[in-house]
């Protein structure tokens, strides 16, 4: 059995010793990194906007729900035009009267002037015809306007989207009665996204007016390359910060408004000692990394970390020395200690 036992003992060891020569590390070592200013903020749609009622009515179709997508020039909602409807037949009747009246006011100036020019009438009846004439012909025009305008405010019944985007809200319900400027939906584009933050003014100069910024989506595990910034030309008089747009590329996946972010302006370039952010093993409050020693003994050490890089590393503040070594696969490290105590 005390044969058995050693042989046992000698074969683990050999397995353990062979995975752990299998155990993917790499080294602590020092790297020129961007230094970084780093500030939070929060992701909005570059178009965003919110479709308000232009007539009185009843809605009486709605089309699209809560993140729906819409293309532009699709019927988004309908209100009932029955009013807006009545009104432009108002309109077009009036229209009609105000045409007969200024052909029987043009016929009556003809004939005027005909019969000043035989001396059958006077001066001032001349005139009168005259004015009579061109108070119609306005009243014509007055009354075309109207029929336009009500003909315009008739198309108004169908809701249009301005854009192509996505619905974000929606305000209203169906046979809900609205009003001119009552709120109906809100949507925005999703191809064009900006993160908003505030930087205050002494760190300005340091940022430059074209830097290069790296924004991180902590809740996407992802750094996206901004495609531009916008410095506002404006101080807060009560934080003594600017406010500075940061444009993500165009159609980001999984990216929406509201979300978290955090924005890493490059002020500068140093040396640090990093290691793999995927060697950095997590666990409740403790921050962790295994290292694999000149025997491939695999043993776990707290770490105390700086700031983490665009390119996948992270500053290391204490806990470990140049040279040493970080398994890149913490739960397969894990499982290698166990077997090795």
């Amino acid at each position: 059995m005390k044969r058995s036992w050693i042989v046992g003992g000698l074969l683990m060891g050999a397995v353990t010793a062979h995975s752990a020569e299998q155990l993917a590390v790499a080294p602590v070592q020092y790297r020129e990194v961007e230094q970084t200013y780093s500030v939070e903020g929060l992701v909005e749609a570059t178009r965003q906007s919110t479709v308000s009622a232009q007539i009185s009515g009843r809605i009486k179709e709605i089309n699209f729900d809560v993140g729906s997508r819409v293309n532009k020039g699709q019927v988004i909602l309908r209100i009932d035009e029955r009013e807006a409807a009545q009104a432009l037949a108002g309109s077009n009747a009036q229209v009609m009267q105000a045409q007969v009246t200024l052909q029987n006011a043009k016929a009556t100036y003809e004939r005027s002037k005909q019969l000043f020019e035989q001396k059958f009438i006077s001066q001032s009846a001349l005139d009168k015809a005259q004015a009579d004439y061109q108070v119609a012909r306005a009243q014509a025009a007055a009354s075309e306007a109207s029929a336009g305008q009500a003909s315009l405010t008739r198309g108004y019944s169908d809701v249009i989207a301005p854009y192509g985007g996505v619905v974000a809200a929606r305000l209203v319900e169906v046979g809900e009665m609205v009003t001119p400027g009552k709120p109906m939906m809100v949507g925005f584009d999703p191809a064009e996204m900006r993160v908003i933050v505030s930087v205050p003014q002494y760190k300005l100069q340091d940022i430059g007016t074209h830097p290069k910024v790296m924004v991180e989506l902590p809740s996407l595990n992802r750094w996206v390359k901004a495609a531009s910034i916008s410095v506002q030309p404006l101080a807060d008089a009560r934080t003594h910060s600017t406010q500075v747009r940061v444009y993500l590329p165009n159609d980001e996946a999984g990216v929406y408004p509201g979300m978290f972010v955090r924005a890493h302006f490059v002020v500068g370039k140093a040396d640090k000692l990093v290691i793999p952010n995927g060697a950095v093993l997590h666990r409740s409050e403790v921050v962790a990394v295994y290292v694999v020693d000149e025997k491939n003994a695999v043993k776990l050490r707290q770490v105390r970390l700086g700031e983490a890089t665009a390119d996948g590393f992270v500053e290391v503040l204490a806990g470990l020395n140049p040279g040493e070594k970080v398994a890149m696969d913490p739960v397969k490290a894990g499982m290698l200690s166990v077997q090795q105590k």
